[in-house]
């Protein structure tokens, strides 16, 4: 059993915390702060621009700024933004979908724990220590 997420959730809860307070600030400035390429940086940021929290601007005058108070938001928030929802439903045994008339041995088990992780992490500030 693996509990992990990517390195794109990381770099882009370190963008948040970077853009935090900085007005706008350069792609390369950016991705050197959160420890990545200008290239990749801008594929983790993307799902942040989609869901409208970060504004992207292109140009010499262009870079990356908050359009939120990033307070607003979870590490839940963040997880789904970029990974999509961690509560697919999968069964932690079988790799797909607990029967509806048989579910396996931990299915109660883990819905209680994956609903619990779920609700800690939307109770989880980006801005957290």
């Amino acid at each position: 059993m693996r509990l992990e997420l990517s390195r794109r959730t990381d770099l882009a809860v370190r963008a948040i915390r970077s853009l935090a307070g900085s007005g706008r600030i350069k792609r390369p400035e950016l991705a050197a702060q959160a420890e990545t390429t200008p290239d990749f940086l801008a594929r983790v940021v993307a799902p942040l621009v989609k869901a409208g929290w970060v504004r992207s601007e292109v140009g010499r005058a262009g870079g990356y700024e908050l359009a939120v108070d990033p307070a607003t938001l979870s590490m839940l928030d963040v997880i789904v933004a970029v990974e999509g929802s961690p509560d697919d439903g999968r069964c932690v045994l079988r790799g797909g979908p607990c029967g509806t008339q048989e579910v396996c041995s931990l299915h109660d088990a883990w819905t209680h724990a994956r609903q619990a992780l779920m609700e800690q992490l939307g109770r989880t500030p980006v801005m957290g220590d």
